[in-house]
């Protein structure tokens, strides 16, 4: 099953008036042709950690992210970055572009307490962009070269927690660190989905990645975390053919594309062992004249984009009485508002319930600014801003910053 090993807290380490490495995620969609930062969700996440550590806490604190990957569009320098972060913050981020040269170190050196300083993207450093055990990153150029100048570090990126990379794991072994505030909340929200006690517990899966939602179900039903495992999109296509479900030619089509009819076997092991999986029983198609029509299962005439109003209505009638609600997914092709409507009832009915909610997935931050009641946003029990780390800790991995972090209290607090 999944564990979150302990994990120490701001509290356990207290920094105070001392200089503090912060792995923060700030890596965005950006405009290719403009350079410009299109969605800044990420930059508000770590704003209450960083006002903590450096006004309340009056430390030193030196910032670093990773943005894009080496040869994408999206690979760019972090100025834009510190100006975007600066106005959330409310505080003057200073930017310098190096990381482990003279002028980062000579930065780093003379900063001080309440100062703020976002150093370089760190993927422009090739040790980054390789994935190794902490202890080797723990020797690394990068952690050597840094560390000597820091009394703290924390980790507030449960975005690249699933990553074994020397920003994220190396530091943990040579200075005492711990997680942020965001981590922190991340942590919380995914354990009450392990608490026995909170029960029963309801899965929506759907989306694009039915590889990785597979092997989730499969360590759901294994550990028998899940009362229920409402499906939608591509993942439902699968279990409807391992069903048995005529899903039309166009949906059979598209798994073939895909290459996700070979996983049709493993599907059907899991509803052979009474996996509690539900599928659609209605659709929302486009037919050939480019209308929508609400399809029922053996009439899929065309390709079916989105969820009916008799699934709605069956999919909410489970969240009445969950206890705990995790979405992951959009339930159709929500880029065409035509096909928006299952998402966002779904989305609508589980804020409803009462239930706690999870959301996992940038596309929640879109619907929520749709729905036709506003106040229910203000239920949102989390919004998980890891989509691999998420899917990665769901799925029964460890994840290699939580590892990382508990290595280190037990070197640097005695913990057991």
């Amino acid at each position: 099953m999944a564990r979150i090993p302990r994990i120490p807290r701001i509290e356990d380490i207290d920094p105070r008036g001392s200089k503090v490495l912060m792995r923060i995620d700030i890596n965005s969609p950006i405009d290719p042709e403009t350079g410009r930062i299109l969605d800044d969700t990420r930059f508000r996440s770590h704003v209450e950690t960083i006002r903590e550590l450096a006004v309340e806490r009056g430390n030193a604190l030196v910032l670093m992210s990773h943005q894009g990957r080496p040869g994408s569009s999206d690979f760019v320098l972090l100025k834009e970055h510190s100006r975007v972060l600066s106005d959330h913050v409310g505080l003057d981020i200073k930017y310098i572009d190096d990381i482990i040269g003279p002028a980062a170190r000579d930065s780093i050196e003379k900063l001080q307490p309440g100062e703020i300083l976002l150093l370089e993207n760190t993927r422009l450093l090739s040790e980054e962009t390789i994935e190794m055990v902490p202890e080797k990153h723990a020797t690394s150029i990068f952690v050597r070269m840094l560390s000597e100048l820091f009394d703290y570090y924390v980790n507030d990126a449960f975005a690249t927690a699933h990553r074994s990379q020397p920003s994220i794991v190396g530091f943990p072994l040579v200075i005492p660190s711990a997680m942020g505030r965001l981590m922190e909340k991340e942590v919380d929200a995914l354990s009450k989905v392990f608490n026995p006690e909170l029960e029963p517990k309801i899965f929506v899966l759907g989306g694009a990645k039915v590889h990785d939602t597979l092997r989730i179900i499969e360590h759901l039903v294994a550990n028998k975390v899940a009362d229920r495992i409402l499906t939608t999109g591509l993942v439902a296509f699968l279990f409807m053919v391992a069903k048995g479900i005529d899903i039309g030619k166009q949906q059979k089509s598209l798994l073939e594309k895909k290459g996700i009819l070979p996983l049709v076997p493993r599907a059907r092991r899991l509803l052979l062992r009474g996996a509690p999986i539900e599928t659609p029983i209605d659709f929302k198609v486009e037919t050939s004249s480019g209308e929508v029509a609400v399809r029922g299962l053996g009439n899929l005439d065309g390709p079916a984009k989105d969820i009916g109003p008799q699934t709605i209505r069956m999919y909410s009638e489970f969240f009445q009485e969950a206890s705990i609600i995790v979405m992951r997914g959009p339930a159709g092709v929500i880029e065409d508002k035509r096909f928006k409507e299952g998402t966002l009832r779904l989305v609508e009915n589980a804020l409803s319930s009462g239930a706690f909610t999870i959301f996992g997935g940038g596309h929640f931050n879109a619907i929520f600014k749709e729905l036709d009641n506003k106040e229910l946003v203000n239920r949102v029990g989390h919004m998980s801003t890891g989509g691999g780390a998420l899917l990665l800790f769901l799925s029964g991995e460890p994840l290699p910053a939580f590892e990382a972090l508990n290595m280190s209290a037990r070197k640097f607090l005695g913990w057991e």
